[in-house]
């Protein structure tokens, strides 16, 4: 029994154990534009990939640094080597979500060449919720009781062909990444 994936582009990774020197931009953009968000449990399909993309899109309207819009894109990279679980069940997995937080930070390390400071990890963050207001309004008639955040960004729900959105995943990594 193995204990790594094989991604995309073949290569062999241990996400328990894993090898910055193994994180590619490109195993990234394809598996998130094939995961679907919500665990699935949505009224059509929308990918993870498409919710990064409107979410540095939003960061971007938002005047934010290059290192934070770029942070939005790939604040779900992590997705990409472990999957998602849940938020309700992940609290459960304290094992689970360390090993998440170090993947995460490898591929902050890789991608903006350091972790975010607290003000840059709190600005992904806002945006991430903002975004998750439509998603949940959208994706699955959820209703809230909060008012709709205050967005600076237009965005779609439509569904787009994998190769759509990983190809627009990697045009703006290309286009706000930070180490060449």
């Amino acid at each position: 029994m193995a204990d790594h994936i094989t991604t995309y582009g073949g290569t062999h990774f241990f996400p328990t154990s894993p090898d910055i020197n193994k994180i590619y931009i490109t195993d990234i953009a394809h598996s998130l534009s094939l995961t679907c968000r919500g665990n699935g449990h949505v009224k059509t399909f929308f990918s993870v990939g498409q919710h990064c993309i409107h979410c540095a899109l939003e960061a971007e309207a938002r005047g934010y640094s290059r290192k934070v819009i770029l942070a939005c894109l790939i604040h779900d990279a992590s997705e990409a080597y472990m999957s998602d679980v849940p938020t309700p069940f992940k609290k459960y997995l304290k094992d689970y979500v360390k090993i998440e937080e170090h993947l995460l930070q490898l591929i902050y390390m890789k991608f903006l060449g350091s972790s975010l400071t607290t003000e840059e990890a709190l600005l992904v963050k806002q945006v991430d919720k903002d975004m998750l207001y439509f998603d949940m309004s959208i994706l699955l008639n959820e209703k809230s009781d909060a008012p709709a955040p205050s967005m600076k960004s237009s965005f779609s729900y439509e569904v787009l062909p994998f190769e759509t959105v990983e190809a627009r995943f990697l045009e703006l990594y290309n286009k706000y990444r930070l180490i060449k």
